[in-house]
């Protein structure tokens, strides 16, 4: 498979396939294809499908295998932002918001991830459950905005204000922290929380939460 990444801050993951070869998305991502690319949509089981519905999820995946030489098949973003590829193996699993994931190779699992910590899962913004991608294979998946990588050591944190981890690796832990300060949490601006990102590991952030985007939209609209 190869592929290119083009079209931001609207991007899209273009991949030109050999014959035989696949891809597993979830339902509805796909936004252009050549004729000879063959669909086929499952569930994965009552299992996964439980925990699909549990993470935000499509309840369905579609698996599309290129049939009779070369075939093309398009990703887009659902929001302005970036897409990344990443080569994902057994030793280096990541952990992705919800509704990050775009496309991968058969090779790859996607699975549920949930917070040890209940705490950082139900405050922290990035919600209890998030999508683990793990396995062997090229995996497409979309931020919100511009992206910003830290390599964290063990025992290393970042504080982060709610939303903006995209990624991590599954090494890291996620937990949250009460701004100090009565004043501060109520005239702040930042919130009650924030989220604390604590390595070994790398983590991404992005620039721009869909929640953030839609909360200054509704401050533009006109109150009825």
């Amino acid at each position: 498979m190869q592929y290119e990444i083009k079209g931001e801050p609207l991007p899209v993951v273009i991949c030109q396939l050999e014959s035989g070869e696949s891809l597993n998305c979830e339902s509805g991502a796909m936004s252009w294809m050549t004729p000879n690319m063959e669909m086929k949509t499952s569930g994965g089981g009552v299992g996964k499908m439980f925990g699909k519905m549990l993470s935000g999820e499509n309840l369905f995946q579609n698996t599309y295998t290129c049939k009779g030489g070369q075939g093309l098949i398009a990703f887009a973003s659902s929001f302005p932002g970036s897409i990344r590829a990443l080569e994902i193996t057994p030793s280096n699993p990541v952990v992705v918001q919800k509704s990050g994931y775009l496309a991968s190779e058969p090779g790859v699992e996607l699975s549920v991830f949930f917070q040890k910590k209940a705490m950082g899962g139900l405050f922290g913004g990035e919600g209890f459950i998030m999508q683990k991608l793990s396995g062997n294979g090229m995996a497409f998946v979309e931020f919100d905005g511009s992206i910003v990588e830290y390599d964290l050591d063990a025992g290393e944190s970042l504080q982060v204000d709610t939303g903006h981890v995209a990624m991590m690796d599954a090494s890291c832990t996620l937990d949250v922290k009460a701004v100090k300060g009565v004043k501060n949490m109520l005239l702040g601006g930042e919130g009650l929380f924030n989220t604390v990102v604590t390595g070994p590991g790398r983590v991404w952030l992005q620039t721009m939460p869909v929640v953030n985007f839609v909360g200054l939209i509704s401050t533009m609209l006109p109150s009825k």
